[in-house]
């Protein structure tokens, strides 16, 4: 099986050996043979957050192809009293559209990430101002330091900006999610808090909107960016946002040009655990004094634009969004990594600022 087949880049080597997993049994009692006689294991979800390299992966890709989404008993008397269990594979564009269209809110800045809902919470996605962390309540995994499956609360995640203890090591296979929503007669969203998206729904900082609306202009706002997956938009053969948005401290920040877009970090409450069913654990504190700044205003600015490719390879910056880095036909890991490498170089000669990447390397390196 070429891996260039099940990743959003289109790119990546044969995997040695393939297992489709649409049982959680099956994918429980892959990984465990897998990891007890030694072969190296990949768990695969949408491949849409991972850029594999060109010689393909050694051992087994499993990918994650349960479905379900089931409707849990609710939580009267919470801010977010509806529950909700959902399989690691059912893809995550198709979760938020049912909560949305149950009148679910939570989920609906959301719209339009492509992936797996396993992946999710590795990633702790985020966007337009919302992040999972604010919706999970736990995640069953199978745990491989035990070899046993279990469930976790959300907290021993430990879910920060784009990461998780999953992402920093912690051997576990996310099995299905649990997640607390709100419900509201009207149907309406959470109070929006991105700017971008406040300004295309025509509302305030702050304020809600019907749930269809945020989806509808949420996914615009990302199709204008190449953010949707379109087999008619060769923008969109990307894994999304390829750099984080930097976090540095206030005294740093005050280095760079006034004109450089930030955002101040407040301090969050420390973390708890809670008890299954219970309100979703904020996720952990950010450390004070942190200034978040634009990952896309540093690329442009240190002369890198939309378009931009290296002499005749096949890996460009996006032509509509300078975070996403595309194939635009045939390209290698090798060509996107170099690109990734001479971007990285351009914004630390110019800012002093490490451009760190989002998705996960199989086989490469920066």
């Amino acid at each position: 099986m070429k891996l260039s087949d099940l990743t959003t880049l289109r790119i990546g080597g044969e995997a040695e050996r393939f297992v489709d997993a649409t049982e959680t049994d099956h994918l429980v009692e892959t990984v465990l043979e897998a990891d007890r006689v030694g072969e190296p294991w990949l768990v695969l979800g949408g491949g849409s957050n991972v850029l594999v390299g060109d010689d393909g992966v050694e051992g087994v890709v499993v990918r994650v192809a349960t479905r379900g989404i089931e409707r849990l008993p609710d939580a009267p008397g919470s801010a977010r009293p509806i529950r909700l269990r959902v399989q690691a594979g059912e893809p995550w564009e198709a979760l938020v559209e049912h909560t949305v269209r149950q009148g679910f809110s939570g989920l609906e800045a959301l719209s339009g990430i492509p992936g797996s809902c396993g992946a999710a919470p590795i990633q702790n996605i985020g966007a337009y101002g919302q992040e999972l962390a604010e919706s999970l309540v736990a995640v069953e995994v199978l745990d491989l330091d035990s070899g046993e499956r279990a469930t976790w609360p959300a907290p021993l995640l430990e879910l920060g900006y784009r990461t998780s203890s999953i992402k920093q090591g912690r051997r576990a296979v996310v099995l299905s999610i649990d997640l607390a929503l709100g419900a509201d007669e009207d149907a309406r969203s959470r109070p929006v808090r991105y700017a971008q998206l406040a300004d295309a729904l025509g509302v305030e900082i702050g304020d809600t909107a019907p749930l269809v609306g945020v989806r509808a202009a949420v996914l615009a706002l990302r199709a204008a960016k190449g953010m949707v997956l379109d087999p008619d938009d060769p923008d969109s053969v990307s894994a999304g946002s390829f750099f984080t948005n930097p976090i540095v401290s206030e005294a740093f920040a005050r280095t760079l040009p006034g004109e450089a877009p930030r955002w101040a970090q407040q301090p969050e409450a420390p973390t708890r655990a809670v008890p299954l069913g219970a309100e979703p654990a904020p996720p952990p504190p950010v450390v004070e004094g942190t200034v978040k700044l634009s990952a896309a205003w540093l690329i442009e600015h240190s002369g890198i634009r939309r378009g931009f490719a290296l002499g005749s390879s096949r890996a460009a910056v996006s032509r509509k969004h300078t975070l996403a880095l595309v194939n635009t036909g045939g390209a290698t890991a090798a060509e996107l990594a170099e690109l990734a490498r001479y971007i990285q170089t351009r914004v630390m000669s110019e800012f002093g600022v490490v451009l760190h990447p989002e998705p996960v390397f199989l086989g490469v390196e920066l």
